[in-house]
């Protein structure tokens, strides 16, 4: 076992590190951390993380894709900010999902703006009645000629309204088919261009992640190319199992990040900070909350990457990838509570920033399945019985 990271994977945290540094937080610090940013922000903030092969590490370099491994992934998206770690891996998902089963025309098409960051991609799978459960979409597209026309809402979609492309998952209606066979059956991906195929697109207010896009999307009448259906009609939930797999311990980088931040300024304040005539840092209890935040930070940072490392090696991992997304978010999560504990009451303000921090990584444990979601699925893993679906 090695649990050292190489030169090459040390080169890649610290130039995305600085890179966060040097380009990403000026671009955030310029805008309101409470409202979303401008589609023109995003895109030169996607500019700026395209040379490190962010816009499409999954694909093979033959169609622009970096190939990166994804240990390496991770190791980037534990250095930057959760709302734009959320947006890039929304974009790079939907640009893997497209690329699952695309012919070589929809590639032509649809990839070479998409790795190259010109344009931001969204997948709309969550609903107002489906979350967990994707099999149950109730979006409802039909053929009609040449054309696929869309109706239904998407929730929470992650860079909805500031995306120009989107994979659409709705159920196909088929001839012979009623309402249930057909959801059960013919789950299919459909790219729905705003531009040439317009839809409403609204901004969710969320308790985190405020300068990211978190979105309402409807579909009423939306026509579509039927030459933009992606694969065949029922491959819908292959494909995103197998984005979600190595998105869940990403996600829990992402967390980490947030939490190692936090400890970091805890660092600082206990040295600065007096008491009783003494440094904080000296009390017990404080070193105590200190030690604390640091095994979960570490615990959680080493599931991951080890999930991660798993899918470099072709490893079956969905109990270990499960595992570190559940365990990753709720202890960075609490890390986070114990920062603001370290700091007291200025920890509860704006001016420190721990607030936003943690506002943030409570919005980690939802996506890509939530904390609930995850023990089902290595409950499942470990006794063979499948919990929630016959």
């Amino acid at each position: 076992m090695e649990f050292r990271l190489t030169e090459e994977q040390r080169m890649i945290k610290d130039t995305a590190r600085d890179l966060v540094a040097r380009e990403i937080e000026p671009v955030l610090a310029a805008h309101d951390r409470d409202r979303p940013l401008p589609q023109a922000a995003m895109l030169k903030l996607y500019a700026a993380l395209e040379p490190l092969g962010l816009m499409a590490p999954r694909l093979p370099e033959e169609v622009g894709g970096s190939a990166l491994p994804y240990l390496s992934y991770g190791l980037i998206m534990e250095q930057l900010p959760a709302a734009l770690g959320i947006s890039i891996l929304s974009h790079e998902s939907t640009t893997t999902r497209i690329y699952l089963g695309a012919d070589e025309e929809q590639k032509r098409r649809f990839l070479p703006a998409l790795v190259k960051g010109k344009t931001i991609a969204c997948s709309g799978i969550s609903e107002p009645n489906v979350g967990s459960d994707p099999r149950a979409i109730e979006t409802r597209a039909r053929r009609e000629g040449d054309q696929v026309v869309i109706d239904g809402t998407k929730l929470w979609i992650t860079n909805g309204t500031v995306a120009d492309l989107m994979v659409a998952v709705a159920a196909m209606a088929g001839a012979g088919l009623d309402r249930a066979e057909a959801k059960k059956s013919t789950i299919t991906r459909i790219v729905v261009e705003r531009a040439h195929s317009p839809y409403q697109a609204h901004e969710v207010a969320a308790i985190g992640m405020r300068q990211g896009h978190l979105s309402e999307i409807v579909f009423e009448g939306c026509r579509v190319p039927a030459r933009n259906v992606l694969g065949e009609p029922g491959d819908a939930h292959q494909a995103l199992t197998l984005t979600w797999l190595a998105n869940r311990p990403l996600v829990g980088l992402m967390a980490v990040g947030l939490a190692q931040r936090a400890l970091d300024a805890c660092l600082a304040y206990v040295g600065m900070r007096k008491q009783f005539g003494r440094h904080i840092g000296s009390f017990q209890l404080v070193q105590q909350m200190l030690s604390e935040m640091l095994a979960r930070i570490e615990a959680s940072r080493l599931l991951c990457l080890r999930a991660l490392a798993l899918m470099d090696e072709g490893a079956r991992s969905n109990k270990e990838a499960a595992t570190a997304k559940w365990f990753a978010t709720e202890n960075c999560l609490h890390a986070l509570h114990l920062a603001m504990q370290v700091h007291g009451a200025s920890g509860l303000t704006d001016e420190v920033g721990l607030e936003r921090l943690f506002r943030d990584a409570r919005m980690l444990t939802i996506p890509d399945g939530t904390t609930q979601i995850q023990h089902l699925i290595v409950g499942q893993e470990l006794t063979g019985f499948r919990s929630f679906r016959s």
